[in-house]
């Protein structure tokens, strides 16, 4: 890929990139959220199309008009999300749009048996032979799906294989099978484009290391001869100081309005402990996959309270049955899928503004409107929503300002604090500069604030204090002024982290 060049509504969201990969070798791409990896590798399978630029297999130019052509020149994607069909066999998933057929009497039917010995001749070239291809999907491990992921591309034919985030929800045991089939692929001449945020795995098992930043080429290492850290530089590079002007840290630990024990959930987080104090923006910074995700949804009462471990809310018992005893108790939650959880895109500012607490103005035909309106119009102020006014229709503000809204819903006196999923998500600098300055401004006058985010720079430049989170643990916590590099190299078990109000690393 040569001078490949991708706008969306006249933002250029990729300039000039230049990306190869050789027969059998394992490529990293790496870059930080937004640097343009999933666009870059949407337009090799067919997903996107390049408005300039050239790709090239064997030498020979190609178009890449639709996934499916791009299966066709030998391409698989493996999605981070596991994409296999519970319902099915493991043949059936393996061979899944190349279903062996046979003709009895001139009635075409599948040729079940031709099936199962195709996936069982792919599972036995990956090295896993004992998965039955009769056994249903459903009753897969998550790391026998993802394996049998890899044998459905195989079975296309693939000769290059994209593998975005491979193990991000996976055990380090789990994860060595995956390493140990990509050195299968290449010793079969298989070329691998791996996506991961995880450092130590990529110093693991790639062949080379490319890194965009900002929709550019930003460097190329050989792990043996780099160092995690020149990494980390150049997926960062200078860092975001002055998007983040306010705040100081504590003179002393605050107060705690929440502390949570030994939380635990599923595989999704593992033994974590940590408290948030009245004033204070507490970051947790975590990778796709590293249970950042649902830290935030468990607090709330998402997960209706099958977690196991203990929480404590303003010194006493905190177990909520759902998000409205959550709310009751006093906790606000902004989620991460804005347009999914967040906002409702056919009512007016006003309404979602009021929407929490809507009680307070009154009920069906005693709805108060005057006082929904004063109230609305002073958030507004209060956090610089830029619209028309409260009648303004939700959808037709800019992402910024319905995340802003998403906000200003929570200021209701009863809320004692607020967790944030990925805050600034989706929303351009400018908005992301004036929602952190509303953020330190609320922490200032008392509002405890919970920040998880998968945006290194976000957290260290934001918190009070940073904790890491890596595969369902806290694996480190630091200060207020600790670099993103730092944060990074926590998650990657290269670097030590400190130990803080005794939590060690």
């Amino acid at each position: 890929m040569s001078g490949i060049t991708k706008s969306f509504g006249g933002v250029t969201v990729l300039d000039d990139v230049t990306f190869s990969v050789r027969p059998g070798e394992v490529v990293a791409l790496l870059g930080s959220n937004g640097a343009g990896k999933s666009t870059l590798m949407k337009i090799l399978t067919g997903v996107y199309q390049r408005d300039a630029g050239r790709i090239a297999i064997d030498g020979d130019e190609v178009v890449m008009a639709t996934p499916r052509q791009a299966r066709a020149h030998g391409i698989s994607f493996l999605p981070q999300e596991i994409s296999i069909v519970p319902e099915m066999s493991v043949a059936e998933n393996i061979c899944l749009g190349a279903v062996p057929m046979r003709s009895t009497l001139g009635v075409r039917t599948v040729d079940d048996q031709a099936m199962r010995l195709r996936a069982a001749d792919i599972l036995g070239q990956l090295g896993f032979g004992h998965i039955s291809p009769r056994r249903f999907a459903a009753d897969l491990t998550v790391a026998e799906r993802r394996i049998v992921e890899i044998a459905r591309a195989l079975a296309a034919d693939a000769s290059i294989l994209v593998m975005d985030e491979p193990t991000a929800s996976l055990t380090e045991q789990e994860a060595e099978m995956i390493f140990r089939i990509i050195r299968r692929l290449k010793e079969q001449h298989t070329s691998v484009v791996y996506i991961s945020h995880y450092l130590k795995e990529v110093f693991v098992i790639a062949d080379r290391i490319e890194i965009l930043r900002d929709g550019r080429n930003a460097g190329s290492f050989v792990p043996g001869e780099t160092t995690v850290a020149s990494v980390v530089e150049a997926m960062l590079g200078a860092a975001a100081g002055d998007l983040f002007v306010a705040g100081q840290a504590p003179l002393a630990r605050p107060e705690a309005i929440l502390s949570a024990d030994h939380l635990g959930l599923r595989n999704s987080l593992r033994d974590v402990s940590l408290t948030v104090g009245r004033g204070e923006i507490v970051g947790v910074f975590g990778l796709v996959g590293s249970g950042v995700e649902v830290l935030g949804r468990v607090i709330f009462g998402a997960e209706g309270g099958r977690h196991q471990g203990a929480m404590r809310f303003a010194g006493r018992p905190y177990a909520p049955s759902g998000p409205a005893a959550a709310k009751r108790t006093g906790i606000g939650f902004v989620s991460a899928e804005r347009k999914k959880d967040g906002i409702i895109a056919d009512l007016t500012v006003r309404e979602n503004l009021v929407a929490p607490f809507q009680w307070r103005y009154g009920r069906g035909v005693f709805t108060s409107w005057q006082k929904e309106t004063a109230q609305s119009v002073a958030w507004i102020k209060a956090l610089g929503i830029r619209t028309r006014g409260p009648e303004q229709e939700m959808r037709t503000l800019s992402g910024g300002n319905q995340q802003k809204v998403c906000v200003a819903r929570w200021l209701d006196p009863s809320v004692k604090m607020l967790i944030l999923e990925e805050p600034t998500r989706g929303v351009d600098v400018g908005a992301r500069r004036e929602i952190y300055l509303q953020l330190a401004a609320l922490a200032r006058d008392g509002l405890g604030i919970l920040v998880l985010s998968s945006d290194v720079e976000e957290v260290a430049g934001l918190s009070d204090r940073a904790l890491v989170i890596d595969r369902g643990r806290i694996v480190g916590e630091f200060p207020r002024g600790t670099d993103p590099a730092t944060l990074m190299a926590a998650t990657t078990g290269e670097m030590a982290a400190p130990a803080i109000g005794g939590i060690a690393p």
